[in-house]
């Protein structure tokens, strides 16, 4: 019997998804619920398992090329069966999929991906007219004038895909709005030392209380509806080599800055590793995404959707200020603060950012 294995629906909002790595080759055998593919989605990695025993004949989708939910992958046979490539194209625009069998190297399509180029118009020069990078680049020349030399292709694949049309779908949807606050870090300095936490934990403990006494921060916009969430579960944005994600520490409101500083530690490592579960890329209502250690004093973030605002962190910087008529040297670092004009005016965007400054100069708050 043929067996298709297809892109799989991870989430609830997923569309496609990205093939990361196959495990196993052509003709090799497989045995049912034994890894065979990694699937890169819109949250997090996954090992796609066989759906049943006998041997891989045909992988229909590369690694590295995106494929919507429902599309064949592979096919798997028994080791006896006769295969026909018949049921190779009864699968559902498996790979016009395949981009229509036209013979050309990788680093060409890729090219032709950059700059939309159809290779059915290009003419190879390879063995059997192989179409090669060079073709394209001449092809681009006597159509477009002369392009600058390409020194490495990155595609916009799998978490930079998703991260993109996020960002884009957020600046376009959502009216931003940004307010930028001053806040001294010398007491903060005193709670990181003396409990061995980081900055960002006492960011999140400081934003999470904010939260709780500023509730229409935490919110969403659904259609004409503004509604409260009532759980604080609070995204702290992660750069990895797969892209950006944002895991999220839920409930942050209700741990200690010990609990979310172990929390963002766990966290970290695991979205570098792509290791994410689904539970733990899911729920976040409110971000905050931390820039200070290269250098940014401030920037303006843009809203990771469908929450109501983003807090930007920036370096912490000694800065004269003036204190009782008196010039004191104290470290400050500048927060950012960029939320929905829809939800949230001006006004209660910066009692939010106030209290989140009170706190974090106020430290014995966070210690309880």
């Amino acid at each position: 019997m043929v067996t298709k294995v297809v892109m799989p629906k991870l989430s609830l909002t997923m569309k496609e998804g990205t093939i990361g790595k196959w495990y196993k080759k052509e003709g090799e055998t497989v045995e049912k619920d034994e890894p065979i593919v990694e699937i890169i989605s819109e949250k997090a990695t996954y090992d796609l398992e066989a759906p049943t025993s006998g041997i891989l004949r045909k992988i229909l989708v590369n690694e590295g090329v995106d494929a919507s939910v429902n599309t064949v992958l592979a096919i798997i046979t028994s080791s006896d069966e006769a295969f026909s490539e018949t049921e190779i194209l009864e699968a559902p625009k498996a790979v016009e999929e395949i981009e229509k069998r036209i013979l050309a190297s990788p680093s060409a399509k890729r090219l032709a991906r950059v700059y939309e180029i159809d290779l059915s118009l290009v003419k190879g020069s390879g063995p059997e007219g192989r179409i090669v990078e060079e073709d394209v680049r001449k092809f681009m020349e006597e159509t477009r004038g002369a392009m600058p030399k390409i020194k490495d292709i990155i595609p916009l694949t799998g978490f930079k895909k998703t991260s993109a049309e996020r960002v884009s779908s957020s600046f376009k949807t959502a009216p931003h709005s940004t307010i930028i606050m001053e806040v001294d870090v010398s007491k903060a300095e005193g709670l990181h030392e003396k409990l061995q936490v980081s900055y960002t934990a006492i960011l999140v403990e400081a934003v999470a209380k904010a939260l709780v006494e500023h509730a229409i921060i935490n919110s969403t916009l659904d259609e004409n509806q503004i509604k409260i969430f009532e759980d604080v579960n609070v995204g702290l944005a992660v750069a990895t080599e797969y892209g950006l994600v944002v895991p999220v520490i839920h409930n942050a409101n209700k741990k200690s800055v010990k609990e979310i500083d172990t929390a963002i530690k766990e966290l970290t490592e695991k979205a570098r590793q792509g290791k994410l579960a689904k539970e733990e890329l899911t729920g976040g209502t409110f971000t905050l995404t931390n820039l200070g250690m290269y250098g940014v004093e401030f920037f303006t973030p843009i809203i990771n959707p469908p929450e109501a605002a983003i807090l930007g962190v920036g370096k912490i910087a000694e800065k004269p200020v003036v204190i009782n008529g008196r010039v004191e040297v104290k470290p400050i670092m500048m927060l950012s603060l960029s939320y929905d004009h829809r939800i949230v005016d001006g006004a209660p965007a910066a009692a939010f950012l106030l209290k989140v400054k009170e706190k974090i100069e106020t430290t014995t708050e966070l210690v309880g």
